[in-house]
């Protein structure tokens, strides 16, 4: 497989749909498909002509983390470390059918949301064989989850169902089998009805909250906040709203 086709990309109206394309390979991860889900976000990023982001895995399954055997080849995929870490500046959506274990759970955990479908499976199995959710799990997931079914999953490496995961908070939505795709592009496109800079500043600010005081939060939102309210969409949104029509947002 080429590294082109390890992800493919797809724009829906201000909505990019990016597929992890390794479906034989359950979507582990080796160097081709994390440097082209890099690509995808960058591209993501970049494009003003796109609001948010869904990522999902072809065949049956989200991801199945690391290709090991890839990686006694290659070595590790310097970009996927460069994904887990950074993430994306746009919301992106992670619709997961099957499973997402390991490093698939954390590429979950590095999107903004997650939908996921009936009976899928999430979980760090990392101890089982010797290794470390290294990949952002254990940063994630106790903010995620309360703390006791953090550590449960991280010390027994059993998964939790999609269902329980909704139950504690880690899951925004749960869809029929095969409809994890559908229900994240629902919940994409209701995002990309908003006014990109204001989303952009949105999740910038919730993901500020930790580690913050309050009045280290207030100061930190100051700037962010004087950007949008100078903004062109600033004034297209309030007109907008006076004219009764839909807003006709430039992210500028």
């Amino acid at each position: 497989m080429s590294e082109e086709a390890a992800v493919l990309t797809e724009v829906r109206g201000r909505v990019l749909l990016i597929t992890l394309n390794r479906p034989d390979q359950m979507n582990a991860v080796n160097n081709a498909l994390a440097d082209g889900l890099v690509a995808a976000v960058e591209e993501l990023d970049n494009n003003p002509d796109l609001t948010a982001g869904v990522l999902t895995g072809a065949g049956r399954g989200f991801c199945a983390g690391m290709d090991l055997k890839a990686f006694l080849v290659e070595g590790p995929p310097a970009a996927f470390d460069v994904f887990l870490q950074k993430g994306a500046k746009k919301p992106l959506i992670a619709a997961v059918e099957g499973f997402a274990l390991a490093g698939g759970l954390e590429t979950a955990l590095t999107c903004d949301l997650i939908v996921a479908a009936e009976g899928v499976k999430l979980g760090i199995p990392e101890v089982g064989v010797g290794l470390l959710a290294a990949g952002g799990a254990l940063l994630r997931l106790p903010s995620r989850v309360p703390y006791a079914v953090a550590m449960e999953m991280a010390l027994t490496a059993d998964p939790i169902t999609a269902e329980q995961a909704a139950q504690f908070g880690l899951v925004s939505r749960v869809t029929a089998k095969g409809g994890a795709v559908d229900g994240a592009l629902e919940l994409a496109e209701r995002i990309a009805k908003n006014a990109p800079l204001s989303v952009i500043a949105s999740k910038q600010m919730i993901q500020a909250v930790q580690g913050r005081t309050e009045a280290e939060f207030w100061e930190h939102q100051r700037p962010v906040m004087a950007a949008v309210f100078a903004s062109d969409d600033a004034k297209e949104g309030p007109r907008a709203f006076a004219e009764k029509r839909p807003p006709s947002w430039s992210g500028k």
